[in-house]
């Protein structure tokens, strides 16, 4: 299955992880990162392992994945080395510099899979990949990295303008201001060249319903899979956004059924419009995408 929705929940919280499992999400987040305060990250992680504990692979409503702080804080492993036991689907490396980071945390789920008797590779991993200001620069590199344990590549802005020291990441019209339009557009890319699902970043005002499934529709014709959540009020909005419509479906259908009623034709006709192989392709996408959420 190809995860849509991503509900991030503070590590910390009894209250806010007893949510998740009724939340619907396609995939929980656990945090230990920047939705827990330094002083409760030894707390988190007890909480966080707890929580996978009581719920072993192959018996969760979701899958669960830790963020956890980033390689470079020092305390990455204190992470790993209190949660791992618990076997999460993935981890969420947060302020990835590019594929060297998600090969360094390769290494080290390695081991924990060893130690804890998991299956080798078990342990996916998301990186956000542009939360400092060189991430940017090496998100081409993903497609040749040879990352066996990649899941797919996301994008934030709020620790990137922090990391460049802007005052604002967004425009005078409210929307992303350029600088996070043009990484927003690379982590697409690279995902798609990486052969791995792009995920959205979050949608702000969580009490906008109407405004998330048009942005999330949005995201979901430009070549995005699925959406980082922050509210659990989010999530049927971006479920029901994140799956193509039933007209779409049905036009697949005809369209791939067209081309097989014209034998080795590299174009067909189709309600009065010419269609080539990149309409072949773009249908057998939408198709396989039906296939991919029902598995």
């Amino acid at each position: 299955m190809i995860a849509r929705s991503w509900l991030f929940l503070p590590g910390d919280s009894d209250k806010k992880l007893a949510k998740g499992d009724g939340a619907g999400a396609d995939a929980l987040i656990l945090d230990l990162e920047d939705a827990v305060a330094p002083e409760q990250k030894p707390i988190a992680r007890m909480k966080v392992a707890a929580f996978l504990a009581e719920r072993p692979r192959g018996s969760r409503p979701s899958e669960l994945w830790v963020r956890i702080n980033p390689l470079e804080s020092g305390i990455a492993l204190d992470d790993l080395v209190a949660i791992m036991s618990g076997a999460p689907d993935g981890i969420m490396l947060p302020k990835a510099n590019g594929p060297q980071d998600v090969r360094a945390l390769s290494l080290y789920l390695d081991a924990f899979e060893a130690q804890h008797s998991q299956r080798g590779g078990a342990t996916r991993i998301l990186p956000v990949a542009t939360e400092t200001a060189v991430a940017p620069f090496r998100l081409g590199d993903y497609a040749d990295a040879g990352l066996a344990r990649l899941a797919g590549l996301t994008w934030g802005a709020e620790d990137l303008s922090t990391a460049v020291g802007a005052s604002t990441n967004l425009g005078p019209d409210g929307e992303w201001a350029f600088t996070y339009r043009m990484v927003r557009s690379l982590v697409l890319l690279a995902a798609h060249a990486a052969e791995v699902p792009a995920i959205e970043t979050l949608y702000v005002d969580f009490r906008d319903e109407a405004g998330l499934e048009a942005s999330c529709r949005a995201a979901l014709a430009e070549g995005f899979a699925g959406r980082i959540a922050i509210h659990p009020g989010q999530v049927a909005a971006i479920n029901r956004s994140f799956q193509p419509g039933e007209d779409q479906i049905a036009f697949a259908h005809r369209v791939v059924a067209a081309f097989a009623g014209a034998a080795e034709a590299g174009t067909v006709g189709l309600d009065g419009k010419m269609l080539d192989i990149p309409h072949l392709k773009q249908a057998r996408h939408v198709l396989g995408m039906v296939q991919a959420r029902s598995a």
